[in-house]
């Protein structure tokens, strides 16, 4: 089974960084979407960056602030979080739309880690 492993949440201050990781399992065959999402409690779930072959996406609310990227040959990729608000407060869930070796494309999502921002 495919399972994406995320980390790097926590507590910091407003203006400050953090670097989320997430990690495909080796059954990937490949990754056609790689993305993180975030979502606050009671709220709907939204697309912070999503990388694909043909370019990257990245919500207005964190242009110039937060960076997507990957590493092929390890099924990894990050968001590096800078200038953080407290608006952006929010548990990040990464996310692959991927096949497997016997399995066609679909969603994979990550367990979620929290990221608090304090004023």
């Amino acid at each position: 089974q495919v399972q994406l492993v995320e980390s790097g949440g926590g507590l910091v201050q407003t203006g400050g960084s953090l670097r989320l990781s997430c990690a495909a399992s080796e059954n990937i065959r490949n990754i056609n979407v790689w993305a993180w999402y975030r979502q606050v409690p009671g709220n709907q779930r939204e697309v912070v960056a999503r990388m694909t072959d043909g370019g990257v996406y990245y919500r207005e609310a964190v242009k110039g602030r937060f960076r997507i990227s990957r590493d092929n040959e390890n099924k990894t990729w990050y968001l590096q979080m800078n200038s953080l608000k407290s608006e952006d407060t929010a548990v990040y869930l990464c996310y692959a739309y991927a096949a497997t070796w016997g399995e066609s494309l679909r969603a994979y999502w990550g367990q979620g880690t929290q990221v608090t921002v304090s004023s």
